[in-house]
């Protein structure tokens, strides 16, 4: 469904530290600038990439906003969020853990990245 995501970052060497602990645990390749300092994270299915705004102005999260990344079991959701917090993420909502509702039964983690954005690892149980 989606492309890619962009999200803002205030430090980019911070921010780039952390996905790329984060995402590495997930399989993906460091990340890489491009001509214009925008670093970008390829898989199979999409981009994620991290920019300073254009507009000069800081980087901001979004009130209510969240950025999902699929895991494969609980036990990556847990090396996910670990390597996370230990790149300079921060944790937020509840211990990762089972959450269920309407049918389902989904393992979360949360965490906000360096510049604050909200990030959620999820696996969904059978």
């Amino acid at each position: 469904m989606f492309s890619h995501i962009m999200l803002g970052a205030n430090d980019l060497e911070k921010s780039k530290a952390f996905y790329d602990a984060t995402l590495g645990v997930v399989g993906c390749k460091p990340g890489f600038a491009d001509p214009k300092g925008r670093i970008f994270y390829m898989t199979p299915t999409g981009v994620f990439a991290i920019t300073k705004p254009i507009n000069g102005e800081p980087a901001c999260c979004g009130n209510g906003s969240t950025i999902g990344f699929a895991m494969e079991s609980p036990e990556q959701a847990d090396a996910w969020h670990a390597a996370g917090l230990a790149a300079g993420g921060t944790d937020c909502e509840d211990p990762p853990g089972v959450r269920e509702g309407n049918g389902m039964k989904l393992y979360l983690a949360y965490l906000r990245d360096p510049s604050g954005n909200k990030l959620c690892a999820m696996y969904r149980m059978p």
